[in-house]
């Protein structure tokens, strides 16, 4: 018995492939001479198709058994599928040819055609009912001790097969071959049922992995047996739930690693739905057509196709989305994996949600690890799992900004198919670039926050350094010159009235000193002449300025950077531009305060990298939340203009 669970070593798999490839041509042959065929004969009472249950699988289980022996040729279940359907197959063409021939089988028709079906059809029993249920799903039997019920199973249906024939043979008519046949039918029966108990005796010695593998068919089996148990008027549904059987057993050895067809079962699946569906669709469409249509027969066959056409795209993405679940699980499904995600993204903060939507993607698509890497290395790159070697590299894109690209490592030790893995990653890949940008907003803020911090901090000590070393000694020593003429008043008033001179000067020096330190934080002219009169004292005479909006009420931060911007970019243009003319905009609109400089000097030179004043410029704009772009017009000379918000709460 051996010999049952592996194909015989001499079957190359090229050999295999070919010689599964020629038993389904073959069927898929005999099954449209068979329609043919049926077609001329007459209707049968028990089904209001043109087609049996027995022609279904005499198509479906060679297509998938064929898919089998692909993937492994030395597996015999696949073999056991393609043979059990060719054979089907056999049996209900020469069935039905002897029908259209010879009519009913009584004694005295040729023999040959109906040996042949009746051989065929033990042998359907025998590949499909017996060592299907025996060798499922690894290919080999339970225990040894399930040797014997092969054996038992070989003799009583080649008894079977001599006995069907007995009263047509010359020398055994006189024989009544009724008793005979219900002995042998009623050890068929047992034997089938023990081939299948053998299922039972399996599942109860299995994993939870291999248990779900026998249940997949079991379900199956159940959708045929049950409307062919009914019996009439129900039994012609099990024409439909046939397929069932092949693909439940495929669809388990897929969903538990046996073997990597995934893609090819998934397109055959949605194909063959698509098929069904719309061809359905379209048959009720013109039969409604032609109840309602029956004088206009063109309109009707537009409706048709339309309401077929129509149906295409939505009922393909409901078959690719639940062969997708069949096939993977909930984990495999993009929806319900964006929809994971989705509820994850709303219970965590930026930098754990990056990590939920790698850690949902890596689950989806079943590889040791994916990351994000972020432009210029900040922030530090994010990982899940274990990335190693890149397998994939993807761009992600936030409303047209690059933010950042995302990486996927190797497959894990369930390898899913590229078609599988492209459309996990188009459905959650928006939902990664969503949270890299957050990720980076958070990172922006912080260090934002950080330089704010350290300009402060920076500037306060400036002021003790200014206070210290400047204002403080200028004071400790005018207390000194007090002290010393207050001793020279009385014995030398020369003296003392020259040491309250220098005091004096050195007074007029404090005070300058203190204008400096004031002007330093916030110009003065800001509060005497507003925005407007204090760009206008600071530009002088040969600057063009335009004001528009109301300028006053603004707030105080908005002011002075405004105010520092148009400092800079005068400076620049006298400095470095060389222009003749310069002109200064003024705008408070809906979008914010506009301060707009513009000269007619040499422009920015190309490949210039910006100094620190023009890096100042952009820094002012962007701690407000503005933006600040510098450009050189075609007609030349340079062009700064900052937008500023004036909803702020922001002080200096």
């Amino acid at each position: 018995m051996r010999g049952l669970n592996r194909v015989s070593p001499w079957v190359t798999p090229v050999r295999a492939r070919i010689t599964a490839v020629l038993v389904t041509a073959a069927s898929v042959a005999m099954e449209c001479v068979n329609i043919w065929v049926t077609a001329r004969l007459p209707q049968p009472s028990y089904t209001p198709l043109p087609f049996s249950p027995e022609d279904v699988a005499g198509t479906a289980f060679p297509v998938l058994g064929a898919l089998l022996v692909f993937q492994r040729p030395r597996l015999v279940i696949g073999w056991l599928l393609c043979l059990g359907g060719a054979f089907s197959a056999l049996n209900s063409l020469t069935v039905n040819v002897a029908l259209l021939r010879y009519g009913p089988r009584l004694p005295g028709s040729p023999e040959a055609i109906w040996t042949v079906a009746g051989v065929s059809w033990e042998l359907v029993i025998l590949f499909l009912t017996v060592l299907l249920p025996l060798l499922y799903p690894d290919g080999r039997l339970p225990s040894p001790r399930w040797r014997p019920l092969v054996r038992a199973a070989l003799a009583v249906l080649a008894a079977d097969a001599v006995a069907t024939n007995l009263a047509f043979l010359p020398a055994l008519r006189q024989v009544d071959p009724a008793p005979v046949r219900s002995v042998l039918g009623a050890l068929t029966n047992a034997v089938i049922l023990l081939s299948f108990a053998s299922l039972a005796a399996r599942f109860r010695g299995a994993g939870p992995e291999e248990r779900r593998q026998i249940l997949w068919p079991l379900v199956a089996i159940a959708t045929v047996i049950v409307p062919w148990v009914m019996g009439n008027p129900v039994r012609w549904l099990a024409s439909f739930t046939i397929p069932l059987v092949p693909a439940a057993i495929t669809f388990s050895v897929l969903r538990h690693r046996l073997y990597g067809i995934d893609t090819l079962i998934t397109r055959t699946l949605v194909g063959a739905g698509l098929v069904g569906v719309v061809g359905g669709v379209y048959v009720a469409a013109g039969a409604a057509s032609s109840l309602f249509l029956s004088d206009v027969d063109r309109i009707g066959g537009l409706v048709a196709a339309l309401c077929a056409g129509a149906f295409l795209q939505p009922i393909r993405r409901m078959l690719q989305r639940n062969a997708d679940r069949l096939l993977y699980g909930s984990r495999g499904d993009p929806v319900a994996l964006a929809a994971e995600l989705g509820r994850r993204l709303q219970r965590t903060d930026p930098p754990q949600g990056l990590l939920a939507a790698l850690e949902v993607l890596r689950e989806g698509l079943s590889v040791t690890g994916t990351g994000v890497r972020f432009p210029d290395g900040r922030p530090e790159e994010a990982t899940v799992g274990t990335l190693g070697e890149v397998a994939r590299d993807v761009r992600l894109v936030w409303h047209g900004e690059p933010v950042g690209r995302l990486l996927i490592g190797p497959p894990g030790a369930r390898r899913l198919p590229a078609a599988h893995n492209e459309r996990v990653i188009a459905a959650l890949t928006p939902y990664v670039a969503d949270a890299a940008h957050a990720v980076r907003l958070v990172g922006a803020l912080r260090r934002s926050r950080e330089r704010i911090v350290t300009t402060r901090e920076e500037e306060r000590r400036r002021l003790r350094r200014d206070l210290h070393d400047g204002l403080g000694r200028s004071l400790s020593g005018m207390a000194m010159t007090i002290t010393m003429a207050r001793h020279s008043l009385r014995t030398s008033p020369e003296a003392a009235e020259r040491m309250l001179g220098e005091l004096r000067s050195g007074m007029d020096g404090v005070t300058g000193d203190i204008r400096h330190l004031v002007y330093g934080l916030r110009p003065p002219a800001l509060d005497e002449l507003g925005l407007a009169g204090a760009v206008a004292e600071m530009a002088g005479p040969g600057v063009v300025l335009e004001t528009r909006g109301e300028l006053t009420g603004l707030p105080a931060a908005a002011e002075v950077a405004a105010y520092r911007i148009a400092q800079e970019a005068l400076t620049n243009a006298r400095r470095h531009a060389g222009a003749a003319t310069v002109r200064v905009w003024l705008e408070r609109g809906e979008d914010g305060l506009s301060v707009r400089v513009r000269d007619d000097g040499i422009g920015l030179p190309a490949g210039r990298r910006a100094g620190a004043g023009l890096a100042s410029m952009r820094e002012r704009a962007a701690e407000l939340g503005g933006t600040c772009m510098i450009t050189t017009p075609p007609g030349g000379g340079t062009v700064i203009e900052a937008v500023l918000p004036v909803n702020l709460n922001v002080e200096i």
